[in-house]
């Protein structure tokens, strides 16, 4: 150990000691044990990380690559976020090591972090690279954010920042207490009664027929887009590198295998998808952040936590610069080299050997695009709203630099990128959770009064789940619509799940506008108790892209007991609501007896009821488009992230009061008339609108007026400025 690494094992050490509230137990181990179960974790992680990518190189260089391997591989986490679930995977795979060991030696239960001294906590934390994750940070009085969203709080740095860990409201419900996930035993009882397979839920609840379906009368379809578009702006956590356990090397897809990081969806018997007897959905566990002072998984968020247009910029400095037009010093962004949108731009395509986009259309070969979040190429709607915002900032800095030719091009990029990210948070805040929330809007989310450094802005894991609401208002197909507002030919209407990963569709079949059109002028579909997520998502996401088509809504279930989500009424009781005790009371929460009864029947207590199945089923507020339980925690959320933002556009030190008055002007529609070719347009794109009474032209739609950023030059008698 050097002198730095000795320097550092004692201030962890030291903070361990003030801040562990859980005193040292039991026997004193021999730091040996500790070196040496070090040592075993990380080449266990490093054969299984490596073992993963060799197998998934392999595969996407064959000619017959398949969909599900060349998105495994694309998606993998890289650079700093590889690096921090890297060390976070030694750290806990280090602890558990160290029990097999003492299992060994003593036959009564313990935990392993209570055997641990300070100093032998800090020496873990040291050896798998946890030490260096919260040393402290130096901030400078820049007016600017940084990419990755440390120095927001200058109290703590590190808060919000990227690739650092989610927030726990209630605490975890983990099966053994530190990390397995709720439910992981399938026969193992909670409060009673085992869980249900959530494919089964999802069978009973979520499933209904195409008779059932209705669309939303009062919200459009850009509504539904404009939600997913900002949860990619503050949360992202990736899986485990993994796709074998790190104690075995068995191939969790091929197998269906339960081990760490592996945590399939199983098929119930019943099920039409049923084939074999061991037929599963895979899905990987949510890679964990290195946590130093409690032993609890905690999952890491990879993007800032603040509203700041990060999923256009990025969350990262290497992924920021490689946005980046650096061919002038006019702070613009990089854009497409090979198409143009009518002229205008596209995104710009990645680059590498292996693409999943150019397999949806292989006789076209369209590569994805890169934007600074990885989901941009999910789905088309998303590719739309990325290349509009990208638009949106080179337009502003063009004109920036119009209005001030002597400032450089880092400035007019930093000025152009807090103007558009000041306009996403006007938008989001103003025009749509408005209409997310109805009439409970000021009791979740009170008016803004002014920042405050000791609000913690993280994500918090349950509101990851609590947020997938937006599944519900999806519809199953998107259509898309030539100039006047008519059908696009041949092909006007194109089914939910042809659209993942379709770049093709925009690059030459006919751009954005389009799309945008049907986005605008088409609605969203409207959640109710007997028609929740349509086929298209429920059955078939990413069809084309995998080896088995994925259940959102299973998914959505499975991953809230991976994070350890408490059940459904202590969520209720977190928010001050009823916590119903049986059929009858729910069937009071819920309006609707048979709803009630499915639920009890499946679960066997309200206490067990997965958080996302319980909250989605629960009847919209008024003027709204979410129950009671998830206008209080995507209330909290967002009251949290903005009260803890330094840079939000209202607090008084961010924007002058003419510039704050020009950001509060602008809508979508502005932005829209302003960086494509549609000429009308409605007041608000997030309502349901008719053609054509309900349209304005584009001229009622000015973009935003940029006089607020210009120098005032004032003369002094030697001329200087």
């Amino acid at each position: 150990m050097n002198f730095l690494h000795i320097g550092v094992v004692l201030l962890l050490a030291n903070v361990l000691t003030q801040t562990n509230a859980t005193p040292h137990k039991g026997p004193i181990l021999d730091d040996y044990i500790i070196v040496n179960s070090a040592r075993e974790a990380k080449k266990l992680v490093d054969k299984a990380y490596l073992q993963t990518r060799t197998n998934l190189k392999a595969k996407v260089k064959r000619e017959t690559a398949r969909f599900q391997d060349m998105k495994a591989f694309t998606t993998q986490a890289v650079g700093t976020t590889r690096n921090a679930i890297r060390s976070a995977d030694y750290l806990e795979m280090t602890l558990q090591v160290i029990a097999e060991k003492l299992k060994k030696m003593n036959s009564e239960p313990f935990n392993v972090s209570d055997l641990l001294t300070p100093e032998q906590n800090a020496i873990v934390s040291q050896l798998t690279g946890c030490a260096y994750k919260d040393l402290p940070k130096e901030c400078d009085s820049s007016p600017y954010r940084t990419i990755n969203g440390e120095c927001n709080n200058r109290k703590n740095p590190i808060l919000g920042a990227s690739n650092t860990g989610v927030k726990r409201l209630l605490p975890p419900e983990y099966e053994d207490g530190i990390s397995l996930p709720r439910g992981w035993t399938p026969d193992r009882p909670i409060n009673g009664h085992t869980l249900p397979l959530a494919r089964n839920v999802s069978n009973v609840v979520v499933k209904f027929s195409k008779e059932s379906l209705v669309l939303d009368d009062n919200r459009s379809f850009m509504f539904m887009q404009w939600g997913q578009f900002q949860d990619h702006d503050t949360d992202l956590s990736p899986d485990v590198p993994s796709r074998t356990p790190f104690f075995e090397g068995t191939d969790c897809e091929a197998s269906c295998v339960q081990s760490h990081p592996c945590f399939p969806i199983m098929i119930p018997p019943n099920d039409p998808r049923y084939v074999n007897g061991s037929e599963c959905i895979p899905m990987f566990r949510h890679a964990p952040v290195c946590s130093l002072i409690n032993p609890l998984r905690v999952q890491i968020n990879v993007v800032t936590a603040y509203t700041d247009a990060s999923q256009v910029y990025g969350s990262d400095n290497k992924v920021a610069t490689l946005l980046r037009n650096n061919t002038n010093d006019l702070g613009l962004l990089a854009v497409n080299q090979q198409f143009t949108d009518n002229g205008l731009s596209y995104l710009p395509f990645t680059k590498g050997p292996t693409d999943i986009c150019t397999k949806t259309n292989e006789t076209l070969g369209i590569p994805c695009f890169l934007a600074g979040d990885v989901r941009v190429n999910e789905q088309t709607g998303l590719m739309v709203l990325h290349t509009l915002l990208l638009r949106e900032h080179n337009r502003i800095a063009t004109e920036l630099h119009k209005l001030n030719p002597h400032w450089p091009g880092e400035k007019n990029y930093q000025e152009s990128r807090k103007i558009l990210g000041g306009m996403q948070q006007k938008m989001t805040y103003k025009d749509w959770l408005p209409l997310l929330l109805g009439d409970n809007l000021l009791k979740v989310l009170p008016a803004y009064v002014s920042y405050n450094e000791d609000e913690d802005p993280r994500i918090a894991s349950v509101y990851t789940i609590a947020f997938r609401m937006g599944h519900a208002t999806v519809p199953p197909v998107m259509v898309r619509l030539a100039e006047g507002y008519t059908p696009f030919e041949p092909e006007p209407v194109v089914p939910f799940h042809k659209l993942f990963f379709a770049t093709y569709r925009i690059v030459t079949q006919g751009g954005i506008d389009p799309l945008l059109r049907g986005m605008i002028a088409k609605k969203a579909k409207l959640n109710r108790q007997n028609a929740i997520v349509v086929e298209e998502l429920r059955n078939r996401l990413f069809e084309m892209v995998s080896r088995v088509s994925l259940d959102l809504a299973s998914i959505n279930m499975q991953r809230g007991r991976d994070l350890g989500l408490p059940g459904y009424n202590k969520w209720r009781r977190f928010c001050n609501l009823s916590a119903p005790q049986n059929v009858d009371e729910l069937a009071v929460v819920l309006n609707n007896t048979e709803l009630a009864e499915k639920l009890i029947d499946l679960y066997g207590t309200c206490e067990n009821i997965d958080l996302w199945i319980g909250g989605i089923c629960e009847p919209l507020v008024p003027g709204g488009r979410t129950g009671e339980l998830f206008s209080c925690i995507i209330g909290n959320q967002f009251r949290r992230t903005r009260d803890g933002d330094w840079f939000f556009y209202e607090n008084p030190s961010t924007f002058s009061p003419e510039q704050k008055a020009s950001i509060e002007s602008v809508t979508l529609s502005h932005i829209i008339c302003a960086n494509t070719n549609i000429k009308e347009v409605p007041q608000n794109v997030f309502l349901s609108n008719t053609y054509p009474q309900d349209f304005l032209n584009c001229d009622s739609f000015p973009a935003i007026d940029l006089q607020p950023w210009k120098d005032e030059d004032t003369d002094d008698e030697e001329g200087s400025t």
